[in-house]
């Protein structure tokens, strides 16, 4: 886990990305360049947040939306009502432990132990206890 990397400001978390050797997610300033996310110039979930002054979508009070990924992505959503209810940093330690314990942020792909869901608080609850 590359901690420093955190959680994108659509949810998803750069910090366990497999492609974060390379990239280093889409909060900083500068990630036109090869080497920052290659989807954030296209990604709505940015874009709102830079038009709003706000680090990610849990800053945001409409927690109904349905932009960008959080349209397609349970997984997105989870996490980022994850911060919101309980901050940057327990999600971060619950992703870290997590991981220790075997779970799998991306198989082969995109997908992971974190995809199976489609229920936000069963999600929620999967990443706070690591069981089904």
């Amino acid at each position: 886990m590359k901690r420093e990397l955190g959680i994108a400001r659509c949810g998803l978390a750069c910090c366990l990305c497999s492609e974060n050797v390379t990239c280093k997610g889409c909060r900083r300033d500068g990630f036109l360049e090869l080497s920052w996310c290659k989807d954030a110039n296209w990604c709505e979930n940015r874009k709102c947040c830079l038009a709003k002054d706000l680090p990610g979508c849990w800053a945001c009070g409409d927690s109904d939306c349905r932009k960008g990924l959080f349209d397609e992505k349970v997984k997105a959503l989870a996490f980022t009502e994850y911060v919101r209810r309980y901050g940057m940093e327990a999600l971060l330690d619950r992703l870290e432990i997590n991981e220790k314990n075997g779970i799998i942020y991306h198989r082969e792909g995109i997908m992971g132990d974190y995809d199976e869901f489609d229920d936000v608080e069963e999600l929620i609850k999967f990443i706070q206890t690591g069981h089904h």
